[in-house]
C-alpha cells in the first residue's frame, strides 16, 4: 500500500488524527494540503487557515485549491462540549458542503473519508431524521432543516455523527457511479488526542467507566491515520460505502 504522487486534502490537520494522517501520507509518497483553524506545527506541501464552520470560508478554501485533487480525509471536528451550532456546522454542514463542493475536482479512483465516532453506531434508531436531513441539498436548507427539528444538546455529538454515516451511505453509491469517487467512514472509539477530556466530560463517569472496562485502552492517533490512510490508496479500490469502526474492538462488546 502506498500513496506515492496522490494529492490528499486532509482536515483537522494541526493536531492529532489529522496530524498523523499528514505525516503517514507524505511518508507514503503524497502531496499533503492540510486545513485547520490553527497553524500546523509539521511539513505539508499546503495549508489553509479556513473555518470549516463557515460556508463563506469553505467556498473560499475550494477556489484556492489545486484543479485535481486524489482524496479528501474529512478530520476535524469539535467535542459535543461545544457549542450546539458549532457541531452541527463543522461536523456535519460543513463537511457535506466541503465534499459536495470537491467532488469535480476529485480524480476517477478518488476516495473520501469521513471520520465518524463508534457513538454514531446507533444511527438505526434515527435512519428517517437522518435520511431526511440528508435530502436537504445545501448547507442553508440543512440549517433550517434542523431549526425546524431541533436536536438537544445533551446528544448532538452522537447525533451529527450518526447522520454523518447515513448521509455517506446515501451518497457512497452515487458518487462511485457518476464520478468513480468512493465514500467511506472510519469510526474511532476514544482516541489520545487533545479533545479527549472534552469526551470524558461529555459522555460522563458511568459511561466511561462502563467502556473503559470493555476496552484495553484509547488508541493511538497513528493507529486511526494507517486505517484513514488505507481507503486513499488503492488497495482499497473497491471499498465503497462502508463505515469501519476503528474502537479495538469497543463495538462489539455491546453486542
Amino acid at each position: 500500500m502506498n500513496l506515492y504522487n496522490k494529492t490528499l486534502l486532509v482536515t483537522g490537520v494541526a493536531s492529532g488524527i489529522g496530524a498523523e494522517v499528514a505525516r503517514l501520507a507524505r511518508f507514503q509518497g503524497a502531496r499533503v494540503i492540510g486545513v485547520d483553524r490553527h497553524e500546523a506545527q509539521l511539513s505539508l506541501d499546503g495549508f489553509f487557515q479556513t473555518d470549516l464552520g463557515d460556508p463563506a470560508s469553505i467556498d473560499a478554501l475550494v477556489e484556492r485549491l489545486p484543479a485535481r485533487v486524489d482524496a479528501l480525509c474529512n478530520i476535524a471536528g469539535v467535542p459535543g462540549t461545544a457549542p450546539l451550532d458549532a457541531v452541527a456546522a463543522v461536523n456535519y454542514l460543513g463537511v457535506r458542503q466541503l465534499s459536495t463542493a470537491l467532488l469535480p475536482r476529485l480524480a476517477g479512483g478518488g476516495s473520501i473519508v469521513n471520520v465518524a465516532s463508534v457513538l454514531g453506531a446507533q444511527w438505526p434508531l434515527r435512519v428517517e431524521q437522518h435520511k431526511a436531513l440528508a435530502g436537504t441539498e445545501s448547507y442553508a436548507a440543512g440549517r433550517a432543516w434542523l431549526d425546524a427539528n431541533p436536536v438537544q444538546h445533551s446528544d448532538c455529538y452522537q447525533y451529527f455523527k450518526e447522520a454523518l454515516i447515513v448521509w455517506s451511505f446515501q451518497q457512497s453509491q452515487a458518487w462511485f457511479r457518476d464520478h468513480g469517487v468512493r465514500l467511506n467512514c472510519v469510526a474511532p472509539g476514544p482516541v489520545f488526542t487533545p479533545i479527549l477530556g472534552d469526551f470524558v466530560s461529555m459522555l460522563g463517569p458511568e459511561r466511561v467507566a462502563r467502556d473503559s472496562q470493555r476496552m484495553t485502552r484509547p488508541a493511538l492517533a497513528d493507529e486511526v491515520a494507517a486505517v484513514i490512510a488505507f481507503f486513499c490508496s488503492d488497495a482499497a479500490r473497491w471499498v465503497n460505502g462502508v463505515n469501519l469502526p476503528v474502537d479495538g474492538g469497543l463495538a462489539a462488546t455491546y453486542v
